[in-house]
């Protein structure tokens, strides 16, 4: 399988890193200078974009989804 350019491989999750997403925010957004960029771990990266768009939403609640579940039930019907 070959790997996307601009992307590393992380074993522990199986999904590449996106570098290329990173340093467009990073360089782009932020404005950051390389070294500046380069300096920061992905953590911080992460908490700087939380900052700028948001927190993400989370998973629903299990009574959330049992709440929709029942409230839009699949019909027999449907495919």
């Amino acid at each position: 399988m070959r790997q996307a350019e601009g992307t590393a491989r992380d074993p522990s999750h199986g999904a590449p890193f996106p570098f290329a997403r990173a340093m467009a925010f990073g360089l782009g957004v932020l404005r950051l200078a390389p070294r500046d960029f380069w300096s920061m771990t992905p953590r911080e990266l992460f908490y700087a974009a939380e900052g700028v768009y948001g927190k993400a939403p989370g998973a629903p609640s299990r009574a959330a989804l049992d709440e929709l579940m029942r409230r839009f039930p699949d019909s027999a019907g449907s495919t």
